[in-house]
Order: structure tokens, then C-alpha cells, then sequence
């Protein structure tokens, strides 16, 4: 059974490009893919994550509202029993802003920059286990 993946982008951020590359290159890797669409809350994404049975959600975000965002979704996740959903994100995302997001509970962040295969060897890797 593959890793069922949610991609989503929170928030009011319109920009969708590298959501969709990112979604694809899991897609070629083996992963089973849900992409979300633009302008989802929190809320949304949650309940789209629960109703498809994911494994894991990426989250892309370029508004500079991934210290709300990004929490917002981990914390509703437990409110909904469904904290082993595995949170990763991916934006553009200051330095000092990783560790306090690791800290909310985000697996793992991806900066720009990062490959494409950096990205599917970690959710290879993360997933290994799931099924």
C-alpha cells in the first residue's frame, strides 16, 4: 500500500507551482497524492487529512504566515486524535523560525533550494515504516 500524502497550501498565499512539483515528484516516487488546492484554512486541510486516511501532510507556504499556519494545523491534528499524521512543510521559511517549528511539532521544513530528491528520500525514509 503506498504512502498516502496530503499536499496542501494554507492560508492566502496564491502561489501553487512548487506545491504541484512537489506533489508530482512524490507522485513519480511511489507516494499516493492529494493536492488540496489554493486557499485552504487549517481546518480544511485537517479534515481533508482525516476523511483520505493520509499518512502525512506537506504544507507549502511563501506568505510568511507559516508561525501561525503550520502550528495551527499540528494542533488541530491532536484536537482530532489524529496526531500521527506526520506534518512536514516547505517555503520560504527564515532560519530562525525552523527550530521553534520543529518545536510545534513540524517533522521537517524544506527551504528553497532544496531538491526535489532531498525532499522524496525523506519522505521515503520517514515512511519506511508505515506500511
Amino acid at each position: 500500500m503506498p504512502v498516502r500524502i496530503l499536499i496542501a497550501k494554507p492560508g492566502l498565499d496564491g502561489h501553487d507551482r512548487g506545491a504541484k512539483v512537489v506533489a508530482r515528484a512524490l507522485r513519480d516516487a511511489g507516494c499516493e497524492v492529494i493536492y488540496s488546492g489554493l486557499h485552504q484554512t487549517p481546518e480544511q486541510i485537517v479534515e481533508t487529512a482525516i476523511q483520505e486516511d493520509v499518512d502525512g501532510i506537506g504544507l507549502s507556504v511563501l506568505s510568511g504566515a507559516h508561525m501561525t499556519l503550520f502550528p495551527r494545523v499540528v494542533e488541530l491534528l491532536r484536537e482530532r486524535d489524529a496526531a500521527d499524521i506526520v506534518v512536514f512543510g516547505g517555503g520560504i521559511i527564515p532560519d530562525a523560525d525552523i527550530a521553534l517549528l520543529e518545536e510545534a511539532g513540524l517533522a521537517m521544513l524544506f527551504t528553497p533550494g532544496t531538491s526535489l530528491s532531498e525532499i522524496t528520500e525523506w519522505v521515503n525514509e520517514r515512511f519506511a515504516t508505515a506500511h
